[in-house]
């Protein structure tokens, strides 16, 4: 090999290496960077005296509440409360009227969806259909000018976490309604983002199927400990999923609590009826020195210590209503058993109240049955229905 085709090959393959080491060099910085910036991100989530107005409606009014880094929090309520919107307005899907909505500390009111750090699940899956379970869950990255390597290293680590290593190369066409969610979710992890999104993503789906999916979830957020804010109308899912739950009711906020404190220690008649299912039955009346007497005039039990209270709504759930020979008298009008348990349903006087028990019952339309609320199971609300300690 003559001198000349050696300077030649060292400066080719030097430049090589050369550019193989930059190339190296950068894609660890990138790496530790974002690894680094995952370690310091914190995710609460403030949001300040908010409203938002369509016109002369208002659809959310003066709301208020702090989310810590790290919790699944659930806004749930009837349909039309504005829980979707307040959820959208976190993602800046929407424009706030007035007040203001922090994420890390960092105020994002007037910041595009884009520069949130939000990832949102749609109740609709939003799936591109002309693309692949991986180009789907890669096309934020790509929008993002990811390094292909490290995107295919993100996309198949989520992958593998949502149980879609095999499904990469098919269409949505191609998957279930559970595994179409699956990849909406892994489009939303694979972006790292700060705070989850969820906009009522297992209402499209079949009974048995939205079960496995809660677990399914709250097991991901419980392993990523990514903030999450989650929008349902199902009690049950606020129930069986949420740290804490946020009840809405035209556009305000009613509670704010863990599951059991919602379900223990309803703050007026609408939580109470609307957390729990069967919901609490609720019975009008008002208070004696013997106890609570209702409009049909039977002689609900309160404990002597509580029947000073001015009540004029008595409480009980389904499940503290005891078959007792010696009980109040409700007329059968539905017998559902359940297998592990049986729903009555029947009246009390003139009001409709359902009773739960794990005991097989043997009545049909018309039987009468005796029951007796646990006294000290009671909840007892005022005349504008909140609860009165």
């Amino acid at each position: 090999m003559t001198d000349r085709e050696s300077r030649y090959l060292i400066s080719k393959y030097g430049r090589l290496f050369y550019y193989l080491r930059r190339e190296s060099l950068q894609t660890i910085s990138q790496v530790a960077g974002a690894q680094l910036g995952e370690l310091q991100r914190m995710a609460q989530v403030e949001i300040r005296d908010v409203d938002k107005f369509y016109g002369d409606v208002q659809a959310i009014d003066a709301v208020s509440l702090d989310i810590d880094d790290g919790d699944f929090v659930i806004l749930v309520g009837p349909s039309g409360c504005g829980k979707s919107t307040l959820l959208r307005m976190v993602a800046g899907l929407e424009d706030i009227s007035y007040g203001d909505i922090s994420i890390g500390g960092k105020v994002v009111t007037t910041l595009p969806p884009k520069d949130r750090d939000t990832a949102m699940v749609f109740q609709n899956y939003a799936l591109y259909p002309h693309m692949t379970v991986a180009e789907n869950m890669g096309f934020s990255l790509r929008l993002k000018g990811e390094a292909k390597s490290i995107a295919r290293q993100k996309v198949g680590d989520t992958a593998e976490i949502l149980g879609l290593s095999d499904l990469l190369d098919r269409y949505p066409r191609q998957l279930s309604g559970g595994q179409r969610q699956r990849v909406a979710m892994g489009r939303a992890i694979v972006r790292k983002p700060a705070v989850f999104l969820f906009d009522e993503p297992l209402s499209n789906l079949d009974a048995k199927l939205r079960v496995q999916m809660r677990a399914e979830i709250r097991e991901l957020q419980q392993r990523l400990n990514t903030t999450t804010i989650y929008v349902t109308h199902d009690q049950i899912e606020a129930m069986t999923m949420a740290d804490k739950i946020v009840v809405m009711q035209n556009g305000v906020i009613e509670q704010v609590g863990s599951p059991l404190d919602l379900y223990d220690r309803p703050g007026n008649t609408f939580i109470a009826s609307f957390i729990g299912s069967p919901s609490m039955n609720l019975i009008a009346g008002k208070m004696t020195e013997d106890g609570f007497l209702s409009h049909f005039d039977d002689l609900l039990p309160v404990p002597e210590e509580r029947r000073h209270l001015s009540a004029t709504t008595y409480g009980i759930r389904p499940e503290h209503l005891l078959l007792d020979p010696d009980g109040l008298e409700m007329t059968v009008a539905v017998v559902e058993t359940m297998g592990f348990e049986t729903h009555l349903l029947g009246m009390l006087g003139e009001t409709k109240i359902t009773v739960l028990t794990n005991e097989r019952v043997n009545a049909g339309l018309g039987d009468v049955i005796p029951v007796r609320p646990d006294p000290h199971n009671a909840h007892l609300f005022d005349a504008t229905g909140t609860r009165i300690a």
